[in-house]
């Protein structure tokens, strides 16, 4: 009898192993997963223009790829204004529509077409930029930066 019992405590042993290391394998890839996930939820960025009007304002054009098609992009214009000898972003805006622009021409070489400002209050701000090599530049679209915010101009 004590063969026996020796027997099934091994196969139990064995058995509550392989029961562990499958928990064990499932809980670790749910966590890469998990953490796949949040990589990919986080959009890949780009700075493509970056522009200090006199010590008072510095604006930055961002392309932002998509999460949901890898080819499409938005772009970001951030205003910074001086605060404490640090550069604060006070006001952002979306150029174009949400995911309206292509990912690889607004990264690539040439992806700026116009990008024209002036140290005036209120400084004007054009941008037109690389809709795609055949098709040309958009059309300018024009900002007016006052007191570090944006407004359309």
């Amino acid at each position: 009898m004590s063969l026996v019992r020796t027997r099934s405590r091994r196969g139990t042993a064995v058995a509550l192993t392989m029961l562990m290391a499958a928990a064990l394998g499932a809980a670790g890839a749910g966590s890469s997963t998990a953490g796949t996930a949040a990589a990919a939820a986080a959009p890949q960025t780009r700075q493509i223009a970056s522009s200090v009007l006199g010590g008072d304002y510095k604006m930055t054009l961002t392309a932002l790829r998509s999460t949901r098609d890898e080819y499409a992009a938005s772009v970001r214009l951030q205003v910074y204004t001086q605060s404490g000898g640090a550069w604060k972003e006070s006001d952002r805006v979306t150029v174009g529509d949400v995911d309206g622009w292509f990912w690889f021409p607004l990264t690539g070489a040439n992806a700026v077409c116009q990008l024209s400002t002036a140290s005036t209050e209120p400084a004007p701000l054009t941008v037109s930029l690389l809709l795609t090599p055949s098709l040309g530049c958009s059309e300018p679209t024009h900002f007016v930066i006052k007191d570090g915010r944006v407004y359309a101009g």
